[in-house]
């Protein structure tokens, strides 16, 4: 009866309906009636409940699920391009590319023509109904001949398609896992390789570098030793900066990669022997060792140079006066007999009475003249003293000559006391004596003696090295300049000496021979050096002014340097603490601590332009031989060091962010959870220098609730302590319980950076891939096996992760293999360090 027909169709719909589906204005009535309309409606609900809408791939669900599924499946195949479920599938190639893709057996693809849609769509269709249990639901004419087949009557029977294979989906998502997984151990080797190679370059550098900064072998001239300077200040400002930075790069691709390990639950990364961070970091620390005493060797051996060349030079102008006066020589041209010649003459036995006391006279004149020179002489052995002491490299000259210089003062003495000997033993011989020139010899001998010591001093060299020293040097000159009149005077009580004697020969007419027997000085002889004297004298003042004029200029120099090392020096200083209170600062998202931390980089690099104006300075103080500058307590090497670290310290906090986003984007930890992490490193962080020691480790992680008792278990204990403001009141943590310092000082620092601490927090809680979920999936594409062959491989993965496992995996030890199997499972078991399973 229709009764009964409309309750059977009821229960029907009643079922339906408690499965989820929504009948829409679809009623028994309709149905019973013979509706076709309702009756095709109702169907494809329930096609669309029951075959359809369970599929998702991706998140989507549904026909967008499918239509993805079929794309990515018929995307390798040749005149396959599926966009829709109604012209896409005409040809027949996207079925028939369906099939061959999971059962390559039953179709050859590769015979199969574009130009044939109706037998590929036949062919589809019956290997479909007899290998696959799918039944014919279309015709191919009505799809080839319609030029929009129905989109729901493919997508049904697409659907069946994608049940039938559905257990091949499993395999897609094993090889999907695969693939990332060895995609970050690839990423994660690269890596390695970048950093051993870096690290044995810089350290190959080092090892280059440092003997030549131990190299102490003075030059032995000035202009060596400032070459040598020259290729410090070269090395300084040319080479070493760009190190300076692959240390900082070598620091933060470790750092950076030992994060990407901890985040893919790798075990962490142990360079080659010799070349952890703390290697580099000891290599560098004994390269700046060496590198701190060398400019202040280089620039003490050029002050004891300059000092030795002036030292040399003003020994070689006294020996040159001494042997002057000692061989009789002027300018080269012998004027008369040496010393030693006049000594030994025996002239006293042929001589008259008067003659005798004329030799007498003249030899006491002699022995006046030989005191006056025994200071020269004293002079001169005190600098070869110095000299010698200085370590002069042509020493062994400077000793000949010296020593030269005092044998024959010894011998000159020997000679003069065996001359006077001589002279007195026929001092009774002696009556008279012209007492005039003896009293213009012993008045002119001195008087010359002055003017040679007076020409001596006003052509003596100077080196000074302020306004002080300089302004000594006039004073000096200017007292020397008021002794000039009293000098004058005995100059014209000397010449009226020589006067009287021309009176008394004009008026008793004595005929002179124009020699004075006492002494070979004549009065034109000290009127010409009193001229000499007269014209040194302002030579000496220009030579005075100019090294006044040099010295204000040194001093500018330094006034212009101390001017902005006293700008500079603050400034480096107030960024580092800046940069330390933004690492500190807890507030704001780490997006906007790094944006602020790369506008002060920003600021910091443009700043640069200002360390080379002061580099600058500091290359034209030293060209001038400025050493020391009382205006400032900011050497250049402070500058150069502080810039070193402000650099070093921006680097590695911005760098110390990126792993912070990178950890927690990669965790899933909130800004919150980050906050709160940062507020409890913070309190702990004594120093204030990103860094905490072992025990207030211990003492931070006691105040969130950690156990450090056991050591055998994982704990979950509420935190008790209510230690800071920023620390939240009551929280539940669940960490492992083995807080020792190697898994968080990797690097053997003594110290746990922040970097550390966030990892060490999060390790426990993150999901991560592990060898075990990897080998699961490689058992899924061996289909259950316990080995996977190279075809499976190669079919299910990407070719350069198929290869790179190929290459890898060892051969598969066991009866039932057959031959070239591979072990999946030890392969898995060690891309996480870890022993077989």
């Amino acid at each position: 009866m229709r009764f009964h027909k409309i309750a059977n169709v009821n229960k029907a719909l009643e079922f339906i309906c408690s499965k989820g589906v929504k009948l829409v204005s679809i009623g028994a009535e309709e149905i019973v009636d013979g509706n076709v309309k309702m009756t095709l409606g109702m169907i494809w609900t329930i096609i669309l409940r029951f075959a359809i809408q369970d599929i998702s791939v991706e998140e989507t669900s549904a026909k967008e699920g499918l239509l993805l599924w079929c794309q990515r499946k018929t995307a390798p195949y040749r005149n396959v391009n599926v966009q829709n479920f109604h012209i896409s599938w005409k040809d027949g190639l996207a079925l028939c590319a369906l099939i061959h893709r999971h059962r390559p057996d039953l179709i050859d693809y590769s015979k199969l023509r574009k130009d044939d849609p109706i037998g590929n769509l036949n062919t589809a269709f019956e290997v479909a109904e007899k290998f696959l249990d799918i039944p014919r639901m279309l015709d191919a004419e009505d799809i080839v001949n319609t030029p929009k087949p129905d989109e729901k009557a493919i997508m049904t029977y697409v659907s069946c398609f994608y049940h039938a294979f559905a257990g091949a989906e499993q395999a897609e998502i094993a090889a999907n896992r695969i693939c990332k997984v060895l995609a970050v151990n690839q990423e994660n080797e690269r890596l390695m390789e970048e950093y051993e190679k870096l690290a044995s370059e810089l350290l190959e550098w080092i090892r280059r570098t440092i003997p030549w900064l131990e190299n102490r072998a003075a030059e032995h001239t000035m202009r060596a030793m400032q070459q040598k300077l020259e290729d410090f200040r070269d090395y300084r400002r040319i080479h070493k900066p760009p190190r300076v930075q692959e240390k900082c790069q070598l620091e933060i691709n470790f750092n950076t990669l030992q994060t990407k390990l901890r985040l893919s639950n790798r075990p962490a990364f142990m360079p080659s022997e010799g070349k952890m961070v703390s290697d580099i970091a000891n290599a560098w620390k004994g390269l700046e060792q060496v590198e701190k005493g060398y400019e202040e060797w280089l620039l003490t051996e050029i002050r004891r140079l300059e000092r030795l060349d002036h030292l040399a030079e003003k020994f070689k102008q006294k020996c040159t006066l001494h042997e002057t006066w000692t061989t009789g020589t002027r300018g080269g041209v012998r004027e008369g007999l040496g010393k030693e010649e006049l000594l030994v003459q025996r002239d006293y036995e042929s001589a008259s009475l008067m003659e005798i006391r004329a030799l007498m006279r003249k030899h006491e004149a002699f022995e006046s003249d030989l005191a006056a020179h025994q200071d020269r002489v004293e002079q001169i052995a005190a600098i070869a003293q110095e000299l010698n002491e200085l370590d002069y490299f042509d020493a062994a000259t400077i000793n000949a000559r010296c020593q030269g210089i005092c044998d024959q003062w010894d011998n000159l003495g020997t000679l003069t006391q065996k001359r006077r000997d001589a002279l007195e033993r026929v001092e009774k011989l002696w009556e008279t004596i012209d007492q005039l020139y003896l009293e213009f010899a012993k008045r002119a001998a001195p008087f010359n003696n002055w003017m040679d010591g007076a020409m001596e001093d006003l052509q003596d060299m100077f080196i000074v090295h302020s306004i002080d020293e300089i302004q000594s040097l006039i004073t000096a000159h200017d007292q020397f300049k008021a002794t000039l009149p009293e000098a004058d005077k005995e100059r014209m009580a000397t010449m009226g000496v020589h006067n009287e004697i021309l009176k008394i020969a004009q008026t008793y007419s004595i005929k002179l021979t124009g020699i004075n027997p006492y002494t070979d000085l004549t009065p034109q002889d000290v009127t010409n050096k009193w001229e000499a004297v007269k014209q040194l004298v302002p030579h000496r003042d220009q030579m005075l002014q100019e090294e006044v004029a040099r010295q204000q200029a040194n001093e500018r120099l330094r006034r212009q340097f101390a001017a902005q090392a006293n700008i500079i020096g603050p400034w480096i200083q107030t960024k580092m603490e800046e940069i330390s209170h933004v690492s500190v600062d807890i507030t704001g998202s780490l997006e906007e601590q790094m944006n602020n931390l790369k506008q002060y980089e920003s600021n910091i690099i443009n700043y640069k332009s200002n360390i080379d104006n002061l580099e600058g300075d500091h290359q034209l103080s030293q060209e001038s031989l400025i050493f020391d500058n009382k205006h400032t307590n900011y050497t250049m090497e402070h500058v150069r060091v502080g810039w070193e670290q402000l650099l070093t310290t921006i680097a590695r906090t911005i760098n110390e962010i990126e792993n912070q986003i990178l950890t927690r984007d990669a965790k899933g930890i909130s800004q919150e959870q980050l906050n709160e992490f940062r507020a409890s490193f913070n309190h702990f962080d004594r120093k204030r220098n990103g860094m905490m020691e072992p025990d207030d480790f211990r003492a931070c992680l006691i105040s969130m609730g950690y156990d450090l008792v056991s050591a055998e278990h994982a704990v979950r204990i509420p935190c008790a302590a209510q230690y800071h403001d920023h620390v939240v009141q009551s929280m539940s943590v669940k960490f492992p319980v083995r807080p020792h310092h190697d898994l968080v000082d990797t690097n053997n620092t003594g110290v746990v950076t922040f970097q550390a601490f966030i990892d060490f927090m999060t390790r426990e809680t993150a999901e991560t891939d592990t060898a075990e979920q990897v080998m699961a999936s490689f058992k899924i594409l061996a289909s259950d096996k316990t080995y996977i062959t190279v075809e499976e491989l190669r079919r299910e993965l990407p070719p350069e992760q198929a290869e790179y496992c190929i290459s890898r995996m060892t051969t598969y030890i066991g009866g039932d293999a057959p031959a070239g199997a591979l072990d999946y499972i030890s392969f898995s078991s060690a891309l996480y360090g870890e022993s077989d399973l």
